[in-house]
């Protein structure tokens, strides 16, 4: 008899797969996974730890840099954190900006798990689609706080600034002339809203694009129905949110079940699966960029009606305005004690949750009535989802392991925190 031998396959550290730093020990018989052991903490940064040498405000950064596709919602739970301990109200408008970001910052978190996970799969074509749509929603992040990226444009009390009234636009250069700018301009000749309805107008149109290309493709089902099966129940017990519980036929979404901001007011649905498997998975979250643009509809027609403050008026959370500062003693004190200081919490402990592209985001955050956090703890929906990586693979490929990655739609930057 031939003797047989399990093998132990490291799979990374810098699997192109895993986005971020994630090494697998794989034990395996032949190809067949008996046990997968994810070794987390390579891209190690210590948020928690450095946001309490920081004030409460200078931690709003370090917030875009955890998931490092869905950068606002993560802010946004940070605020609601501060906003609770410091019983402080929004005012209506930054209200619905603040709905409309997250809803923006899930297309796009879904967008790029789109386009990766087929990439990782095999089918290289949507990934250029998704980055298309990408590109036009990045340059409204950019629009509103100047980054393509890391906005921080959330703050405690509401959101930095209202919406621009122009687009940016681009430029006549050596590749490109004027009639060919103009073509381009052409949806950029007007306000922040303006190129915002027009997305929403265009983007049922590109998502049923993507599903052309893969939703009956035979190769796609062949590689992600049956694969990496949670039931319900199992689901719930793993500590699964977001997409990877709803996929599970579970219909929980803090924006329906426990709604903040103004997500009562919205007219939506929760779409969920029926197998739990990752095909399920992938509907789910296709559907809900769908649910997303419905949402960001809402927002764009209540925003053009209803102007008003987006920051609060309260000067000990918020800075006062650049004209009452320049001009009035009490109100330049004010914005030298908060960028000096910063915000005075008053003791206490809260938990504050948001319905993350990803999952249930949350920062539980604990006051000693200082400037800066006494202690921070933050709830990312990847860490839980990782942590089931053993029981999804176990007794699938290779080269379903790669599918089941794709399907969590983990980044490392929230959780190796």
């Amino acid at each position: 008899m031939a003797e047989i031998r399990n093998y132990t396959m490291n799979f990374g550290p810098q699997h192109p797969a895993a986005h971020g730093v994630l090494r697998l020990v794989l034990e395996l018989d032949g190809e067949v996974v008996q046990r997968a052991d994810p070794h987390i903490g390579l891209l190690h940064r210590a948020t928690e730890k450095l946001a309490e040498t920081r004030t409460w405000i200078q931690s709003v950064p370090y917030m875009d840099r955890l998931d490092y596709v869905s950068m606002m919602s993560n802010e946004h739970a940070y605020c609601m954190a501060i906003e609770k301990l410091l019983q402080l109200d929004v005012p209506e408008r930054a209200q619905y900006i603040r709905v409309m970001f997250d809803e923006v910052t899930r297309i796009l978190n879904h967008l790029l798990w789109l386009g990766a996970h087929a990439l990782d799969v095999g089918a290289m074509t949507v990934f250029l689609y998704a980055f298309r749509e990408r590109e036009d929603l990045m340059d409204v992040y950019e629009a509103v706080s100047g980054a393509r990226m890391h906005a921080a444009y959330y703050r405690p009390g509401g959101v930095y600034r209202d919406l621009p009234d122009s687009m940016p636009q681009y430029q006549v250069n050596k590749f490109k002339n004027a009639e060919a700018i103009k073509r381009l301009n052409a949806n950029r000749s007007g306000s922040v809203l303006d190129f915002l309805q027009d997305f929403t107008d265009r983007f049922p149109r590109y998502v049923d694009e993507y599903e052309t290309l893969l939703t009956d493709n035979r190769i796609w089902k062949q590689r992600l129905v049956d694969i990496g099966i949670v039931t319900p129940e199992r689901a719930k017990a793993l500590g699964f949110t977001g997409p990877m519980l709803r996929g599970s036929g579970v219909a929980w979404d803090l924006r329906k079940k426990q709604p903040y901001e103004v997500y009562d007011r919205m007219d939506f649905d929760i779409p969920v699966g029926t197998n739990g498997d990752s095909y399920d998975r992938y509907l789910v979250r296709i559907e809900e960029m769908r649910q997303s643009n419905r949402i960001i509809r809402q927002c764009i027609d209540w925003l053009r009606v209803n102007p008003g403050p987006v920051i609060t008026d309260n000067h000990k959370a918020a800075p006062p305005s650049r004209e009452a500062m320049k001009g009035n003693m009490e109100e330049l004190i004010h914005h030298f004690k908060l960028f000096t200081e910063g915000i005075h919490v008053p003791e206490g402990e809260c938990y504050a949750a948001v319905e993350h592209p990803k999952g249930e985001f949350g920062i539980y955050a604990m006051s000693d009535g200082a400037n800066k956090p006494y202690r921070l703890k933050i709830r990312a929906p990847g860490f839980a989802h990782l942590a089931a990586m053993d029981e999804m693979s176990r007794g699938h490929m290779i080269s379903d392991v790669v599918a089941i990655i794709g399907t969590m739609d983990v980044v490392f930057g929230e959780i190796d925190r």
